[in-house]
């Protein structure tokens, strides 16, 4: 006997973006503005810290209004970070939220991709959905700046 197929109304819905952004400079120094805490402090948030490790952890307020704390599950030097994150007050218990950031360099520089996912398709969190997406937007811009900036 097969289960019956959920209703649409039953259906867990979650949603995601995707940024991308080329940064003129090689891998190695936007993997260290990503993956050193003193970097992270200047282009994506004053509190932001990171244990850059494999089973390391990732903290910040990217939105400027809610803290998430994230365990470091890729860990692919200076290639792909990606971050899960972790139950908070602020997420409803089932929400499994991941950023997943990938470098890929090429002759004229790096293209800097950060895939989001995990983020509840409900009208509750169209805020947050929209908070976030617009925040890493911004942060992917500054990092672009920061890191250019540094190699003058």
């Amino acid at each position: 006997m097969t289960e019956p197929t959920p209703s649409p109304a039953k259906l867990e819905r979650t949603r995601g973006y995707a940024h991308r952004i080329d940064v003129r400079a090689p891998a190695p120094p936007i993997w260290a503005a990503l993956t050193t805490t003193g970097a992270l402090t200047q282009w994506c948030a004053p509190d932001a810290e990171i244990d850059a490790r494999p089973g390391g952890s990732f903290r910040a307020s990217v939105d400027r209004v809610t803290e998430f704390e994230a365990h470091i599950d890729v860990f692919t030097p200076p290639r792909r970070l990606r971050l899960l994150y972790l139950p908070s007050p602020a997420l409803p218990p089932e929400c499994a939220m991941v950023d997943d950031f990938v470098l890929d360099e090429g002759n004229a520089g790096t293209i800097v991709r950060l895939l989001s996912s995990g983020i509840p398709g409900d009208v509750e969190w169209d805020e947050m959905y929209l908070r976030l997406r617009v925040a890493w937007e911004r942060a992917l811009s500054r990092l672009k700046v920061f890191v250019e900036r540094e190699l003058r």
